[in-house]
């Protein structure tokens, strides 16, 4: 025969009283409130005895057996808190589980306390209903636990990020105090680390200044990186994309002007060439044109602070990392930081722009990863709310987003803590400054 199923209720007060579970327990004497440890899932410090409550009953009512079934964390919490949240004489007193140091929630026994209820009772017991919950939390977990990107065929746009439809009804058992599992999906992929898919080309907004006027713009994937070169194109047989920059003539009618800038131009020979190596953005000089750098607001750079450095000449050199810009962006989400900043200017030919505007400068050029903007932007709205407003990463191969705010912050703090912290073989940048029209 087989072994009948426990009441929740009854079976919980044996487990509180018992404290055989880590970090369940009575939180007074008379048995009214308790805490159960509530750590999610994703977080690095999770460890088995953190969801232990969870294990415990799926195996108490039949749902787990282990050596047998799958472990699905997932559905052992949804069910769980599903089978609480459904009884009146128990209430949510305190929900903690965002605290960073002891997640956890109490609970409360709305009558005179936890002796009113009958020892292992096994009549049956249909409260607890495997759904998407009432809650915010709720929701959150179950699309964490199930979304998927991928192509939807025949519906809506393509390569939108989709939480997979469960039954309308769910088949319960006589003797379950829970439904029978929802279906094992798997963790998901972090949709964010497309970011740095090797064969993911970045797309980028380079936008010229001579002497503060704009004079060129333009925005494109570049397969192997681009090369800023003169009017010339410079050496095709080079990697990267080559973008020249237009001949001043046609924008300045200063002659003396027009020449220093022709001159400048034409010492880039092979170009400033820019890619992205992982997490990084690369520089390296391949003319004779020296070239400062530094990262800045997009709409002007940052002319109060020394350069981030010159790019270094015929080696490569990084000038700018992914990481603490999203450690940036998480801090300002979280309202305890500025927006970080992710637009490179570089000004060519001349000393950084510290003692003059820098629309004195020849030849300044704005570089936007517009992957990086759009995450901003993306942190702004607070997350996209629905599928109908979804967030372009501008990567060729990538897909567009649509999350949550929590869901997104959840997913910039995996890629910080899975990120590669150092980039070895570079050279550190030098600050030194040079003097004006310097070619070497």
């Amino acid at each position: 025969m087989a072994t009948p199923k426990p009441r929740i209720l009854p079976w919980l007060v044996s487990q509180l009283d018992g404290g055989h579970l880590e970090g369940v327990a009575w939180l007074d004497p008379s048995r009214t409130r308790f805490r159960i440890p509530w750590k999610h899932g994703l977080r690095q410090d999770a460890q088995q005895e953190d969801f232990g409550i969870f294990q415990a009953w799926a195996e108490a009512s039949g749902a787990y057996t282990p050596g047998k079934d799958k472990p699905d964390l997932p559905t052992w919490k949804r069910n769980f808190r599903s089978a609480l949240n459904r009884k009146e004489v128990l209430r949510l007193a305190d929900d903690r589980s965002k605290d960073p140091q002891d997640p956890h929630k109490v609970y409360e026994f709305v009558t005179s306390g936890a002796g009113d209820f009958p020892e292992q009772g096994t009549s049956p017991d249909t409260d607890g209903i495997c759904s998407a919950s009432d809650t915010q939390e709720d929701n959150l977990e179950q699309l964490l636990s199930s979304i998927v990107l991928g192509p939807i065929p025949d519906e809506g746009p393509p390569s939108l990020p989709v939480a997979p439809e469960y039954p309308p009804q769910l088949l319960q058992s006589p003797n379950l105090d829970i439904p029978a599992p929802c279906p094992n999906l798997e963790p998901p992929e972090n949709p964010l680390k497309q970011l740095f898919v090797p064969e993911g080309e970045w797309e980028f907004e380079v936008t010229a200044f001579y002497r503060g006027r704009q004079v060129f713009q333009q925005t494109a994937f570049c397969p192997h990186g681009l090369r800023l070169v003169g009017s010339d194109s410079g050496d095709r047989t080079l990697p990267g994309q080559p973008i020249p920059l237009p001949e001043p003539g046609a924008f300045l009618t200063d002659r003396g002007v027009v020449g220093y800038v022709s001159r400048v131009l034409s010492s880039l020979g092979g170009g400033l060439a820019l890619w992205r190596a992982g997490q990084w953005i690369c520089a390296r000089r391949l003319g004779h044109c020296r070239t400062y750098w530094a990262v800045g607001e997009e709409l002007l750079p940052d002319t109060a602070h020394r350069p981030g450095g010159e790019v270094p000449k015929d080696k490569e050199g990084g000038v700018f990392d992914l990481g603490p810009f999203l450690t940036d962006l998480i801090a300002f989400i979280e309202g305890s930081g500025r927006s970080p900043r992710y637009t490179l200017w570089f000004c060519m030919g001349e000393s950084w722009p510290q003692d003059q505007p820098w629309t004195k400068k020849l030849v300044m050029v704005k570089v936007v990863p517009t992957c990086l903007r759009a995450l901003l932007d993306l942190a702004r709205d607070g997350g996209a709310s629905s599928l109908e407003n979804t967030v372009d990463l501008h990567i060729s191969n990538g897909h567009s987003l649509s999350l949550t705010s929590d869901q997104y912050k959840v997913y910039l703090q995996d890629l910080v803590q899975n990120m590669d912290v150092e980039v070895a073989g570079w050279s550190e940048p030098t600050t030194q400054m040079q003097a004006p029209y310097l070619i070497q």
